[in-house]
């Protein structure tokens, strides 16, 4: 009985996210989408880590929450912020086909 008990309540944890972390992943889940899940929001985790610094993460999560800024982070004429936008492309770039 434990243990069917046990198998529910981590079945439980990971469908809400639980075992998802860091910047990005954790907006992806927070994010309201309907396709947003522990599964794909992981694998963005996991392809920001791979492409992108803690700074940019920092950032990048911010987009979920407000699309606007990142438009103005592209259209930004600060080689800070080109520079940051190269990196995001090539992260959403490999994102797209990592985490389908």
């Amino acid at each position: 009985m434990r243990i069917i008990f046990l198998g529910l309540a981590l079945v439980t944890l990971n469908s809400c996210g639980a075992g998802v972390r860091g910047e990005m992943g954790k907006a992806c889940m927070a994010s309201g989408r309907s396709a947003a899940n522990s599964a794909l929001c992981s694998c963005v985790q996991k392809t920001a880590n791979g492409t992108l610094t803690n700074r940019d993460q920092k950032l990048a999560s911010t987009f979920f929450e407000d699309p606007q800024k990142a438009q103005d982070i592209r259209q930004s004429d600060s080689s800070t912020h080109e520079a940051f936008w190269t990196r995001y492309r090539k992260f959403t770039g490999q994102a797209e086909r990592s985490c389908r």
